[in-house]
């Protein structure tokens, strides 16, 4: 998800492995403009993330050899403009007693700057728990113990693909408006795709349903 946009980019149905995690970084780079800075990415404390940026925007190094033994294998060492941080739970018998944020790729000023913020308060995974929310809350197929589970994961990944059009499209965020420019209104309501640019209204859900997709 982009945080200023709420424009939910990009997501992979699997396990937290390094492979699924590889897969989903894979999806968001094919969305990438090439012109354009790696992202700052923030998620939870999970060495799979961490590795599976690694795969996607590492490079190999060959460590310098010392003369004794053997030679040492290449390495994977990440972009030079790779930035990446963590907001890692702390526990103590099972309960959550505080949040610890560190950077794990790039600078921490860096990382700040983007944020506009001159503490770490914006390093937070707040908004993407909020996207889960809303997930759960918009797809039966998320809440458990019940008969609505998904029995094929083709399908569950087609309805999934459904509510992330939906929330980008057609439903409106609060945090999104914007003051309205005619006396009619006092705010102008803002999906996630009006707010990055990407269309100039709200879709209704005939629209959206009716969109045609070129093939590719």
């Amino acid at each position: 998800m982009e945080s200023d946009t709420r424009l939910w980019i990009s997501h992979h149905e699997g396990h937290r492995t390094t492979d699924d995690a590889t897969e989903l970084f894979e999806d968001i780079e094919r969305k990438r403009n090439s012109d354009s800075e790696i992202p700052l990415f923030i998620s939870d404390d999970w060495d799979a993330f961490e590795e599976g940026l690694l795969n996607v925007y590492g490079k190999l190094e060959q460590p310098p050899y010392k003369g004794i033994g053997r030679k040492p294998n290449p390495v994977l060492v990440p972009a030079e403009d790779l930035k990446y941080a963590q907001v890692c739970k702390k526990r103590e018998k099972g309960d959550v007693v505080g949040m610890v944020k560190r950077v794990v790729f790039g600078n921490l000023e860096k990382i700040l700057a983007i944020l506009g913020a001159d503490a770490d308060d914006n390093i937070s995974t707040s908004y993407i728990e909020r996207l889960n929310l809303t997930i759960r809350n918009s797809l039966a197929r998320f809440i458990r113990k019940t008969m609505n589970f998904s029995k094929k994961k083709r399908i569950h990944s087609k309805y999934v693909d459904f509510v992330q059009a939906w929330y980008n499209f057609v439903k409106p965020h609060i945090s999104l408006r914007i003051p309205a420019t005619d006396e009619k209104r006092k705010w102008k309501q803002r999906t996630p795709t009006m707010a990055k640019g990407l269309t100039d209204h709200i879709w209704t859900l005939e629209e959206l349903l009716m969109f045609r997709v070129s093939v590719q």
